[in-house]
């Protein structure tokens, strides 16, 4: 992955005009039909275990891009970004547990916890450099995963939150509806996409880029690169903490797993099986790799085997994931039909 951040030869500058409003509304449009194609799938297919595989894809679609905000566009390779994850599952089952609060004000108030935690542990982390940032993060996130663990009154300890998660309407919506609770997680996906997306396109995600290339020079520029890297571990934060309740929706309930290092290591495999170059790499490592579980878990118990040689082939074999193999592909192939 370092191989291929210091290989890329991206612009620093970002278009304007009509090129940028264009390339704006194209995104939304790009949504929007997105979503239209996922939320009328429950009308040409009865299967249940369909629906759910894209619930899961929406959870870590989430969380893997999310990841990516730090790792392919700022250059900050975190190794406990699953810690949001978890954070979002647990503080969101926890308020509908203990307060019972319309569901709209707990994502809210899930989203305000995280953003603080966020950025408390990421005024430490931000402030040091490559592998020392990703050692940090695993420190953190094993000091929540202990938390929880030991915790037990508060959290369920090593049972998790037990009981389920209680769901009321909220506006004609039923998340307890296998269909309302689909459709819901397909919107929180393309939101969150969608925000995600306008932040990398932004003039600030072309600051995360400069800064990811050269932060010497950056700061030199007179960027502030310690704030940089500061809101956007913040926003990063707050994107895997939007799959962590998607997830605790689609399980009712929230486990030590969600917030253990392997969580956080997927995120990572996730990455490096789509790419970090492009936008949509994650979302397609995401599909990638829960297909692979689910079906190699089917034939065998050693998956974790069959992962690790999937794992190396894309290492060391394409040396890029896979969606930045084909767009290098693409590439060639216009700049080839150029030449002619």
């Amino acid at each position: 992955m370092t191989e291929l951040e210091a290989g890329r030869t991206e612009t620093l500058v970002p278009a304007r005009g009509a090129t940028t409003v264009w390339a704006r509304y194209r995104d939304v449009l790009i949504a929007l039909i997105a979503f239209a194609v996922l939320a009328s799938l429950p009308l040409f297919t009865g299967s249940k275990a369909l629906l759910d595989f894209v619930i899961r894809c929406s959870a870590y679609g989430l969380f893997a891009t999310s990841l990516n905000l730090l790792v392919g566009y700022t250059g900050l390779t975190s190794f406990g970004h699953g810690m949001f994850f978890g954070l979002g599952a647990y503080s969101f089952g926890l308020i509908m547990q203990k307060l019972g609060v319309p569901i709209p004000i707990a994502f809210v108030a899930t989203l305000a916890i995280t953003g603080v935690v966020a950025a408390i542990i990421g005024a430490i982390c931000v402030r040091l450099k490559e592998i020392y940032f990703a050692f940090v993060t695993l420190a953190f996130q094993m000091l929540i995963h202990s938390t929880i663990l030991s915790w037990a009154s508060f959290t369920g300890g090593d049972q998790g939150l037990r009981g389920g998660i209680p769901r009321p309407v909220f506006l004609g919506v039923d998340l307890s509806n296998h269909v309302h609770l689909y459709v819901a997680s397909c919107a929180l996906l393309i939101l969150g996409l969608l925000a995600m997306r306008q932040i990398a396109q932004s003039p600030f995600g072309y600051t995360l880029r400069m800064i990811r290339d050269n932060a010497a020079r950056a700061s030199f520029l007179g960027i502030d690169v310690w704030r940089a890297k500061l809101t956007v571990f913040v926003l990063a934060a707050l994107f895997a903490s939007m799959g962590g309740m998607v997830m605790a929706l689609f399980v009712s309930g929230a486990y030590p797993e969600f917030a253990y290092w392997t969580i956080s290591g997927e995120g990572i495999f996730i990455n490096m099986l789509g790419g970090v170059s492009t936008f949509l790499g994650p979302m397609v490592g995401t599909v990638l790799l829960l297909l692979l579980n689910d079906t190699v878990t089917r034939f065998t118990e050693y998956h974790g085997i069959v992962l690790g040689i999937v794992i190396l082939f894309f290492a060391l074999g394409l040396r890029k994931g896979l969606l930045d193999f084909v767009a290098e592909w693409f590439a060639h192939r216009r700049e080839a039909g150029e030449g002619r």
